[in-house]
């Protein structure tokens, strides 16, 4: 168990803005994530072990394609599926991403580009958790440059057949399917979607070893090889680079609801440490200025992180939503998390590295996050291109 149990960060009455519905929604989270991840997290963490055990009973409490409506999905607002990923980051970066692939980027895209035969057969059991998938988009030799993808997919008679490589993968070694993309031989290259069960031949997912980020969240590489798939698995609505970049921006916006549990997490820590801890005429050592200058700059960034996610989901609630406020989001409070992880680790000094305090892990997490889904420098060149009309790429 932690050495220090998690209090709530609320500095300016943030509760008042939201609906009672959506903070029930915030509560119900917070009430799992404490009694079922919070106590295993540092196990997993130290093993490199996904809780599976606990897919399930997120299944169960409608957290898988929460967003979405129908097929058996919560129907929630954005606010409500942004709490919802606050809290679970809160707990941890990797079962957070877990949740953010399996909605965001399997089965958003099979509700928003597949045909109904293609909803019918995969979003029940997804959001019931009975069956997995992952998101292939990302390759060995492009991240931040997806268009420069070498997947290619070839249409013969009735079926496609496919060729190339996918890495850093979340859940690519435990879906049972994979949304692969790839740019189409006989479309001039178009980049298409297409539904790859696990089971295919030439198909294989091989895990990333050694990782010291999101070490509790699976990691997978893909090879395609040959892989022969019906011509009913294209998501017949796909379109272009397009249609993953806006998978990518629903992945996004939950990240930036996310990162904002990971410090608070970090911030809440340290604070009670602070005051806990005694340093120089037996005084905590929350009483010396230096330290209240960190907690003062932590509780400030989080306020204003708070504020500028939950105008970005009242905008995307609204339909009004565009994607440079989704970038200015997921980058300024994945940057701020990061930031009070490393304030945080600073105030509890050596004991900050230790695993009886969730902080060092969080850091560790918040690297990758801040890596994935779109660089840091990568949301400046879209806020930079939508304030000047200037593409920099």
């Amino acid at each position: 168990m932690p050495a220090i149990k998690f209090r709530g960060v609320d500095f300016i009455q943030f509760d008042l803005l939201l609906t009672e519905e959506e903070r029930l929604v915030r509560d119900t989270t917070r009430k799992f994530i404490e009694d079922n991840l919070v106590p295993i997290i540092e196990e997993c963490n130290r093993a490199g072990r996904f809780p599976r055990e606990l897919v399930k009973p997120m299944a169960d409490l409608g957290f898988f394609g929460a967003s979405l409506q129908g097929y058996g999905c919560a129907g929630m607002g954005n606010v409500e599926y942004g709490l919802v990923t606050q809290e679970l980051e809160r707990g941890d970066s990797g079962v957070r991403s877990f949740v953010s692939v399996q909605s965001a980027l399997v089965m958003y895209p099979i509700h928003t580009f597949g045909s109904e035969e293609q909803k019918q057969t995969w979003l029940p059991a997804m959001q019931k958790g009975e069956k997995l998938g992952c998101f292939g988009l990302t390759e060995p030799g492009f991240g931040s440059n997806p268009g420069g993808m070498r997947t290619r997919a070839r249409k013969v008679g009735k079926e496609y057949v496919l060729n190339g490589e996918k890495m850093w993968i979340t859940s690519g070694s435990i879906a049972d399917v994979a949304i692969i993309w790839a740019k189409v031989e006989n479309e001039n290259d178009k980049i298409r979607g297409f539904l790859v069960e696990k089971d295919r031949p030439g198909f294989k997912a091989d895990d990333i070893h050694g990782k010291w980020s999101l070490r509790a969240s699976v990691t997978s590489g893909l090879s395609l090889q040959d892989v022969h798939i019906p011509e009913s698995n294209l998501l017949p609505k796909s379109d272009g680079l397009k249609s993953p970049l806006m998978c990518l921006n629903q992945a996004r916006y939950g990240i930036a609801w996310g990162a904002i549990g990971a410090a608070m997490s970090c911030y809440d820590c340290a604070l009670q440490y602070a005051i806990l801890r005694k340093q120089w005429r037996d005084q905590p050592i929350a009483s010396h200025q230096l330290v209240q200058d960190k907690l003062t700059w932590m509780i400030s960034e989080i306020t204003k992180a708070q504020l500028l996610v939950l105008q970005v989901g009242r905008l995307k609630d609204a339909g009004k939503v565009e994607h440079q406020h989704i970038s200015m989001a997921k980058r300024n409070n994945v940057w701020m998390a990061l930031e009070c992880a490393r304030l945080s680790r600073d105030i509890l000094g050596a004991n900050g590295v230790a695993d009886d305090y969730p902080i060092m892990r969080h850091m560790m997490n918040l690297e990758s996050v801040k890596t994935y889904e779109g660089t840091h420098d990568v949301h400046s060149l879209i806020i930079g291109q939508s304030v000047t009309g200037i593409d920099a790429f």
